[in-house]
């Protein structure tokens, strides 16, 4: 089910967020935490419900505003809905095979959370040298393995 809504993106600090009431939190169904899929004048992105001070809020960061092409004060008009896709993590080769090479570290690694997987990819990813690289995935290994 989507829900459709109009608002205006008040300043938060740095941030703001699009804030939903108890009944339409309801109405979207998933729960207070779920992950959504917000689309704003056909730009979309993956977020996620939070609850903050007792207020139901789905948190737009700057790299999130960004990718909305959105900006705090704007008016929207915005579709919310629940995120059903699977969310994949794109998985570095050399740490792929490193985690290919144990099944019970593999097994592991599938049963984090999505976030978690993506930190641990991007941390391998983002290495500048070989040898931090290597490390990092030797450091993935034997986390997974304890």
């Amino acid at each position: 089910m989507a829900l459709r809504i109009r608002t205006v993106l008040a300043a938060n600090g740095p941030a703001t967020a699009i804030e939903l009431t108890e009944a339409q939190v309801e109405e979207l169904g998933g729960g207070k935490r779920a992950a959504v899929v917000v689309e704003i004048a056909g730009r979309t992105a993956r977020l996620r419900l939070g609850v903050m001070g007792g207020r139901t809020l789905i948190g737009l960061s700057k790299a999130a505003r960004a990718e909305l092409g959105v900006e705090i004060g704007d008016e929207i008009d915005a579709t919310i809905e629940l995120d059903v896709a699977e969310r994949a993590v794109e998985v570095p080769d050399d740490l792929a095979a490193a985690l290919d090479a144990d099944a019970a570290v593999r097994a592991s690694f599938d049963a984090l959370p999505p976030s978690r997987r993506k930190e641990l990819a991007r941390a391998v990813a983002e290495a500048k040298r070989p040898e931090t690289r290597a490390r990092r995935i030797e450091a993935t290994v034997a986390d997974l393995r304890s």
